[in-house]
Parts: C-alpha cells; sequence; structure tokens
C-alpha cells in the first residue's frame, strides 16, 4: 500500500510486533496463572476464557500503541501507524477528546452520538474518526485453543 503522506513514510517503527503471537503469550500467561489457582492445568479452556474476557481489550490496548507510534503491530494498517504524531491531529483537542472514549472502549457511534449531543464540529468529527478508522482494528483472535500445546495431560 502506498502511503497517504509523507509524514507517514518519516515515521520509522521502534518495534514491530505480532498481535497473534503476543496475545498467545498472554493467553498463555493466563493459563498459567489460573491454573496455578486451581490446582491443575486448566488447558484449553483456560486459553479460551482469556480470548473471550481480554481479547478485545488487548486489542484496543494495542491499536493506540500503534496510533500513538510506539510499536508497529503488523496486524494493524500500517498507514495508521503513528497517525497521532502527525502534524495537526493530536494538538486538536477534540482529537485528544475521541481518543480518550476510543481508550475506555467506545465505538465510533457512540463518538457521533456524543459529539452531536455536545455540539461538536461534526465534519471535523467524521475526518478524525476517518484518519483513526476504529473497524480496521477488529481482528478475529487466531491463535487455535484447541492445538495439543495448550491442552492438559487429560486430553
Amino acid at each position: 500500500m502506498l502511503p497517504l503522506s509523507m509524514t507517514e513514510v518519516e515515521i520509522e517503527p521502534k518495534v514491530r510486533s505480532s498481535l497473534q503471537e503476543r496475545g498467545e503469550l498472554e493467553a498463555l500467561r493466563f493459563k498459567w496463572i489460573e491454573s496455578e489457582k486451581a490446582g491443575h492445568d486448566l488447558g484449553e479452556t483456560a486459553v479460551r476464557l482469556w480470548i473471550c474476557r481480554f481479547w478485545n481489550r488487548f486489542l484496543r490496548q494495542h491499536w493506540m500503541e500503534h496510533l500513538h507510534g510506539e510499536t508497529l503491530w503488523i496486524e494493524f494498517d500500517a498507514r495508521t501507524y503513528g497517525v497521532l504524531r502527525r502534524p495537526g491531529l493530536l494538538e486538536s483537542p477534540l482529537t485528544q477528546e475521541i481518543v480518550e472514549r476510543f481508550r475506555w472502549g467506545e465505538e465510533n457511534l457512540h463518538v457521533i452520538q456524543w459529539a452531536m449531543d455536545a455540539g461538536r464540529p461534526m465534519e471535523e468529527v467524521r475526518a478524525i474518526l476517518t484518519a483513526l478508522d476504529v473497524n480496521s482494528s477488529r481482528i478475529p483472535c487466531q491463535f487455535d485453543p484447541a492445538r495439543p500445546r495448550y491442552r492438559n495431560a487429560a486430553g
């Protein structure tokens, strides 16, 4: 894909990482902790539980890192990497308000409703939402809890 502007080209990622790999590690840590609490290996059940409970929050947190240019997560659109470091966008108080709403888990519809109720300039709101592109951050979990490495000894 071609960059949207020359400013994008200037932002070099400090770190490139995979959400799937990092998520799998987090799920395995969760499995270990929960298995220790239970006194036995919970196997793929614990991994599935992590996916249900934490995958979406995990994505949102790492999407924010991607937008701020802290880590280039390879599953997210490279054109949105560091978008909040580009001139003009983050200086806008409206952008800061919208980013904070996304940080707390709100979606486009919530932001639009809030902006309308608060009398914010809708053209600017739409431009910010387009630049941030929250919909592209919806990535399915692709590691498989049924793989043998997640199963307990009982199978």
